[in-house]
């Protein structure tokens, strides 16, 4: 397994100026690690001054957005960052999981209609609203069918999100003084599913290797007892979702897996401007309000995540054993203060932003299928 060519410089790049500590020290230390593993020199967090013209390898926390920040870093495609690259903001947030309600609606520039047709029968029902004036119309529509979850574009982790119920529970919403600027910005509307099962599928290229993965994810307490994210369990193999799906997987699983395929696809062909080196997609399953079974891709992360530790500690274990087929990893978060578990790998313990304390960690386990 040859990695990325030995001149690169691997490069940790903290997107947000106001990124939390744990977002920003995550990021290092990940960077150092795949330095590590790929044999190249780590440099280090991302600094103009002393990188500008220096052919690196960038890690950085959110997808590269417009032509001018990707120049700037010197990422010319796949191959210069674990990550993702997109022409215009809403391309990678959940937004295009999902159509707007008719050709009158209000679409943000670079919105590809061309998306939305293909990934219909493998998302659920839902709208995507960028105007104040279409929210109720959106609404309206998806609530004859029951119960919807609206969700901010940009929020992560669940935050921000509510289930309304009725139009009047709506109507609510649109009477709140910062209405105009929540649609504005964009929001989902998503039909509501009960006895949710997350799935996570996804991709890695990094150098000569490709990893596919699925697993599924699962929430924690923070220290305000809000629930957000806490692991990932990821079943990893070298090799594309052909060598994923020739596993013994379950059905749901198998379901999850073709359904993100659809999805990654869709996205190469509505926008041809985009590239990723990380692909990861989250596919909830559950039961709507009327009792049916539904499966659908939620949203999908160009960019570092909750389970990019895991991720890298299975590229450590096939490096160290390339006849190795398959490994379980997994990537676990917690608010609780506590001695790191036996075997578990430590990637960020400190102060969380809204908690005081945050322990990251990852497990590997053999598979014995």
């Amino acid at each position: 397994m040859t990695p990325t060519p030995r001149k690169k410089i691997v490069v940790a790049h903290s997107v947000r100026a106001e990124a939390p500590q744990h977002e920003v020290e995550t990021n290092k230390a990940l960077a150092r690690w795949l330095a590590q593993i790929l044999g190249l020199k780590f440099g280090g967090a991302y600094d103009p001054a002393k990188h500008r013209g220096s052919d690196l390898y960038l890690l950085p926390t959110q997808t590269l957005v417009g032509a001018a920040s990707a120049q700037a870093l010197g990422v010319k495609g796949p191959d210069d960052l674990w990550g993702g690259y997109v022409e215009y903001d809403f391309i990678c947030t959940k937004a295009i999981s999902h159509g707007l309600r008719s050709h009158l609606a209000r679409a943000p520039q670079g919105w590809s209609p061309l998306f939305s047709e293909r990934v219909r029968s493998v998302v659920l029902d839902g709208l995507s609203v960028f105007a104040f004036e279409d929210a109720r119309p959106a609404a309206e529509h998806l609530l004859y069918s029951g119960p919807i979850r609206l969700k901010p574009i940009h929020a992560c982790a669940g935050r921000g999100q509510e289930v309304i119920k009725s139009l009047d529970a709506f109507d609510e919403i649109l009477a709140r003084p910062e209405a105009h600027e929540l649609f504005s910005e964009g929001v989902v509307l998503e039909q509501d599913l009960s006895e949710v099962i997350t799935h996570s599928v996804g991709q890695s290229f990094i150098g000569d290797s490709v990893l596919s993965y699925c697993g599924d994810q699962y929430l924690t307490k923070d220290a305000h007892g809000e629930d957000v994210y806490g692991g990932s369990n990821l079943l990893v193999v070298q090799g594309g979702y052909e060598d994923l799906l020739a596993l013994e997987l379950p059905d749901d699983v198998r379901l999850a897996i073709e359904q993100a395929q659809v999805f990654d696809s869709a996205a190469d062909e509505a926008y041809p401007r985009f590239y990723a080196s990380r692909r990861n997609y989250d596919i909830a399953q559950g039961v709507d309000s009327s009792g049916k079974t539904r499966s659908g891709v939620l949203e999908q992360s160009w960019r570092m995540g909750g389970a990019s530790s895991a991720e890298v500690a299975a590229l450590q274990s096939f490096v160290n054993d390339p006849a190795m087929r398959a490994i379980r990893v997994s990537s676990v978060e917690t608010y609780i203060d506590q001695p790191l578990p036996a075997d578990a790998i430590e990637v960020y313990r400190g102060p969380a932003e809204n908690s005081e304390f945050l322990l990251k960690y990852v497990m590997v386990k053999s598979y014995d299928g």
